[in-house]
């Protein structure tokens, strides 16, 4: 915005939110959780060690986010947009989706580790679209549950695949 008003740069800012899909890297927790259902399902693992199950986040599909992205740059006047879900979900609940997706009870795979807590955990991150809605006709349309389970399937997938000698895995 500084810029935007100081030097007439026509610069619109996205503030997303937590953007997940299937190509989401391993050091976050969704990956780790829906990557972890599949190799807990084939046999490749029997425990995953996490932190806080009562964190919630604002979690939605990335590739309605980069839709929402390109339509903030296709606007005449630059501004700044939060690009989230307004609904909000905790990782117990992201576990309970992907588990029970595969028919498995996640409690008896996850095990809580105090090595994963954050040193200024933030419970609660929420983000409010209307904006969005009202100025660029964006709004999300995969709900939670459907992106959790398209997630796990994503990965359920690519260790078959690897499995079936169809792909390589690197590492």
């Amino acid at each position: 915005m500084n810029y935007r008003e100081s030097y007439g740069l026509h610069a619109s800012n996205g503030i997303l939110f937590n953007h997940e899909s299937p190509r989401r890297g391993e050091t976050f927790v969704t990956a780790q959780n829906h990557a972890r259902v599949a190799h807990i399902l084939s046999g490749l693992q029997d425990k995953l060690f996490l932190g806080n199950l009562d964190a919630k986040r604002d979690w939605g599909y990335a590739k309605e986010f980069v839709e929402a992205m390109w339509l903030i740059v296709q606007q005449e006047k630059p501004d700044d947009y939060v690009i989230a879900t307004n609904e909000t979900h905790s990782v117990r609940e992201f576990l309970e989706v992907a588990f029970g997706h595969v028919g498995l009870d996640w409690r008896k795979y996850v095990e809580i580790d105090p090595k994963y807590y954050r040193p200024a955990e933030v419970d609660l991150l929420i983000g409010d679209f209307s904006k969005a809605r009202k100025q660029l006709g964006w709004a999300p349309k995969t709900k939670f549950a459907e992106l959790v389970k398209l997630m796990v399937d994503a990965d359920v997938k690519l260790l078959k695949d690897h499995r079936e000698g169809r792909i390589k895995v690197a590492g």
